[in-house]
């Protein structure tokens, strides 16, 4: 009888674990080749994970709410059909040695302890994974303890960034009923996050202020991916000294374009073209001829960037945000952008991502006119250095320049706005270049053949 491990794959290069979310199958079920056996979340995206061979799962080797690294065994499947006078399979207990925040990371991952102590089944069934054990342990959190935390894995489990959060709160005297007090009160919050590569200038003790809840109001726990969000943000603003700048760009030649092509357009290529690709052409025309805007820094190294990947900052229903990555950008022409950007943003809202297409981007654009908004100041998408934002298009009076004198007309306008790394983009290169973009907007060639 051949058995078959089932292991968890590659996730991207920064991605070295995962939790496991749900399993779809269980033991003994049949299982054809590429079809969905489980669940997984990682600290990117959520995705599915298919079976490598046909046969029948004989052992699952870890539960929903554990974390796995990459790589390792997660099901044994037999690939024969006759396995029912199969011995059981036996297997060694694996230990996690997970990478986690400081100081949890010495205490687990190189000096894992004992949890016999504490169960995996809590008083209300709750399971707790080995990790969750492990750093409670090493916390010296009791079962108790554990019980009162809110976990956000499935069926309220407590997942490994749950415990983390907690770590630093346990000490507070305030919990949630304070909120519903008559006097107010005071709940501590923890320090934002230092960032991975902390400089000297980096290392300042910042500390989040205490927020007074009052009667009436109410705590919401974010989820996991705006937590994700959150910490990513702070780093970014910790990490790159920011500046912004901005131009008004005249766009009228490319709306008149698109409104006139758009219906042919759909039917002979069976994808609705909006401004996004239009902008994403334009974003490459101008990197290719500007390429230190798509760099990296790497403590005092800057790493110029060969491929020009350019990630869409899109919305999820859920209010969340994520960017996937059109990869080599400059190669494809605007019917491959124009596919490329509906089916990325279509499989972001319907949490049908791979890590693979979150990741990798050198330059992001973020498009604020969908929500009405004229202008932005955008976070960098570390370890990018740059970020564009494009406003709202608005019919708008305006200067029109032509052989025989000025005059003044209805032109459809927009406001460019780039954040980019002071670091090592100087406000002369910044500044020429969402002034190229903006130039090679307004010289979009109204008769273009699509």
């Amino acid at each position: 009888m051949a058995q078959v491990e089932l292991l968890l794959p590659k996730m991207g290069e920064s991605v070295a674990e995962a939790t496991i979310i749900k399993w779809l199958k269980k033991e003994g079920d049949k299982v054809e080749a590429e079809e969905t056996v489980l669940e997984i979340a990682t600290d990117k995206v959520d995705s599915e994970v298919p079976s490598t061979a046909s046969g029948v799962i004989t052992k699952i080797l870890y539960k929903e709410g554990d974390v796995v690294q990459v790589g390792s065994a997660i099901a044994l499947i037999s690939t024969e059909a006759d396995v029912e006078t199969a011995a059981p399979v036996s297997i060694a207990p694996t230990t996690t040695t997970t990478t986690v925040a400081a100081p949890v990371n010495e205490a687990v991952a190189t000096q894992p302890v004992a949890v016999s102590n504490i169960p995996k089944n809590g008083e209300n069934n709750k399971f707790y994974s080995p990790l969750v054990r492990n750093i409670a342990k090493a916390e010296g959190i009791s079962i108790e303890e554990l019980e009162s935390i809110s976990g956000t894995g499935l069926h309220g489990r407590v997942t490994k960034n749950d415990i983390l959060n907690y770590i630093p709160k346990r000490n507070s005297d305030v919990q949630t009923k304070a909120a519903t007090a008559a006097s107010p009160a005071v709940i501590a919050t923890p320090a934002n996050p230092a960032p991975a590569q902390a400089s000297p200038a980096q290392t300042i003790n910042i500390q989040a202020p205490n927020i007074t809840i009052n009667e009436g109001d109410e705590i919401i726990e974010m989820d996991r991916m705006r937590k994700l969000i959150a910490d990513h943000m702070v780093m970014s603003k910790h990490v790159s000294p920011h500046v912004t700048s901005f131009v008004e760009c005249d766009v009228t030649n490319l709306v008149l374009w698109r409104e006139r092509v758009k219906k042919e357009f759909e039917k002979r290529e069976g994808e609705k073209i909006t401004f996004t690709p239009i902008f994403i052409e334009a974003i490459c025309k101008a990197i290719k001829e500007m390429p230190m805007i798509n760099v990296s820094v790497s403590g005092q190294n800057i790493i110029k960037r060969k491929n020009i990947n350019i990630g869409m900052a899109t919305a999820l229903p859920s209010g969340n945000l994520i960017v996937p990555v059109i990869k080599s950008a400059d190669q494809l022409n605007l019917v491959g952008l124009t596919k490329q950007v509906n089916d990325l943003a279509n499989r972001a809202r319907q949490n049908k991502l791979k890590p693979e297409e979150i990741q990798g981007g050198t330059f992001t654009l973020t498009n604020v006119g969908t929500f009405g908004n004229v202008m932005g100041t955008p976070i960098i998408n570390q370890p990018q250095v740059a970020i564009m934002a494009t406003g709202a298009i608005r019919k708008k009076p305006a200067v029109i320049e032509t052989p025989y004198g000025d005059t003044i007309g209805i032109r459809h306008m927009m406001f460019l706005s780039m954040s980019y790394d002071h670091r090592v983009v100087d406000g002369s290169l910044g500044g020429k270049f969402i002034r190229r973009v903006a130039d090679i907007l307004e010289e979009f060639d109204i008769n273009r053949a699509i």
